[in-house]
This record gives C-alpha cells, structure tokens and sequence, in this order.
C-alpha cells in the first residue's frame, strides 16, 4: 500500500521574487509624463524672464516725452484757439465801439449847433437889462426868457464802453494805443457830462429870479401842446421891472454864458477826438 504523506503543496518561494529584489519598477508613462512637464515649465520661465525684464532709462524717457508731446500738443491747440475767439471779439467790440462814436459825433454836432444859438440867446437878453431896454420890447424878452430854462441835452452812446466794463472785457483790447484812446475819450465825456450837470445846477438858480420878473400866465400861452415856444403876441407887461431884480437875474444869465463857452469849446473837443479815434481804430484792425 501506498504510503499516504500528509504534506502540503507548497510553491516555490523563489520563483515568485523579481530577479533584482532592489529595483524598483517604474511606469513609463509617468517618466514622459514628468519630462515633458518639465519641459513646458522651462519654456515658460524662459518666456517670463524675456517679457518681465526691468525697463531701462531709455524707455521711461521715451514714454515721457511721449506723454509731453502730447500734453504740449494739446496746450498749444487750446491756446491757439482761444487766441483766434479772443482776437474775433476784440474786433467786434471794435466795430461796436466805432459805432457808437459815430452817434456820439451825430449828436454832438446837434448839439453844438444849439450851444451856438444859446450864446446869440443869452448875449440878446444880456443886452435888453443891460441897456434896460425891456420895455418896448416885452415880446422878444419874455421869449429868451422862457428859453432861458430849456436846454439841450447831450447822451453819450455807452453800450459798447459799459459792456467791457462790466464784463471785465476792457482787457480784450490788447492794441496799447487803441485801449488808451478810448480810456481818454471816456474821461472827456465824464468831463463834459459834469459840465452839463453844472450847467443845469445854474438854471434852477435862475428860476425865482424869472419867477419875479415874468408873468406865468403869460409864459403858459406862449407853449403849444407840442411843447414849442412861442413868441407871444404884442407886448404883454412884465411883472416886475425892477432894475435891482433884472440885475439879479444877468448875475445868472452871466453865470450860464461862462457854461456855455465851457460847453462848446469841450464839445468841439469831444468831436474831434471821436473823429481821431475812429480814423485810428479803422486802421489799426483793417475795418476800412
């Protein structure tokens, strides 16, 4: 009989142990894999380090004369511009101001032709209480005196003028001269305007005395209801002929003969100053 062994069937243990127990097995997909990572962040270190360099002198001097130009380009293009809007308003104010000489001229001359008839006026009355003429010639008397309380008056044209000042456009006019002579004008007109005011301060000093010597109801027909004078018809008595009270009144009459020659010799300034300055300004900013 068979002898029946009870062993168990053990494999080999050798032949289940790699033949380089130190080796260890690595996979060949995670070697290529690795590699070409690493590659790539290689590539992109090199990359970065090109673009990310530090920037030298050179290149933060050419971006600011860059950026000057512009700023310059820019400055000179506003400034040119409002130079050209400026220059354009200077010779509208100008034209304006001329404009308004030339009325200033139209009436001054209206006016001059009134101051010249005043005088013959003031000198004939003068002469009737001086020569104490009145009576006989009541008619011509109580006419120059009912005129003796008018005058004319004289507006300058000053919208032009009045603008720049009140704009504080004066500056506008950059033509050194052109700026003086319109500055010297203005005086001149200031000048005249108070001599008017004197002249006018005179005549209310004159009233009581025209009160006393004329009859009111007599001055109340000789004016129309147009406001025109009128000499009145025959020779209505006076109220007063009291040589004291004619002698107060050719005090006043002498008074506003002084403001009269005053008057015209200013006025005939004023004319020939706004004819100068005409002249020169149409000149000066080519308006010929």
């Amino acid at each position: 009989m068979a002898e029946i062994t009870n062993e168990e069937h053990v494999e080999n243990p050798e032949n289940d142990q790699p033949e380089n127990p130190t080796e260890e097995i690595i996979p060949t997909t995670d070697t290529a894999t690795n590699t070409t990572n690493q590659e790539i962040e290689n590539m992109e270190v090199h990359h970065h380090a090109h673009h990310e360099g530090k920037k030298n002198w050179k290149s933060y001097f050419w971006e600011f004369l860059m950026l000057f130009l512009a700023v310059f380009c820019g400055f000179l293009a506003e400034y040119q511009l409002e130079h050209v809007i400026e220059n354009s308003r200077e010779k509208q104010f100008i034209k304006s101001y001329i404009e308004d000489l030339k009325i200033d001229m139209a009436s001054i001359n209206s006016n001059l032709i009134y101051q010249k008839t005043r005088k013959e006026q003031l000198d004939s009355l003068m002469m009737f209480l001086e020569t104490q003429t009145v009576k006989g010639n009541e008619s011509d008397v109580y006419y120059l005196g009912r005129v003796l309380i008018r005058t004319r008056r004289f507006q300058t044209s000053d919208r032009t003028i009045t603008q720049l000042k009140n704009s504080g456009a004066l500056r506008l006019i950059r033509n050194e001269q052109a700026a003086d002579s319109i500055i010297s004008y203005q005086k001149l007109v200031e000048t005249v305007l108070g001599n008017i005011t004197d002249e006018r301060d005179e005549r209310r000093d004159a009233d009581p005395f025209i009160s006393g010597i004329f009859n009111p109801y007599v001055f109340n027909k000789m004016l129309d209801d147009n406001n025109i004078i009128s000499k009145p018809s025959g020779n209505p008595p006076l109220r007063s002929y009291d040589a004291s009270l004619h002698q107060d009144l050719a005090y006043r009459i002498h008074q506003l003969k002084g403001s009269n020659r005053i008057l015209y010799t200013r006025l005939t300034q004023l004319r020939e100053k706004a004819a100068g300055i005409i002249t020169f300004l149409q000149k000066a900013y080519h308006l010929e």
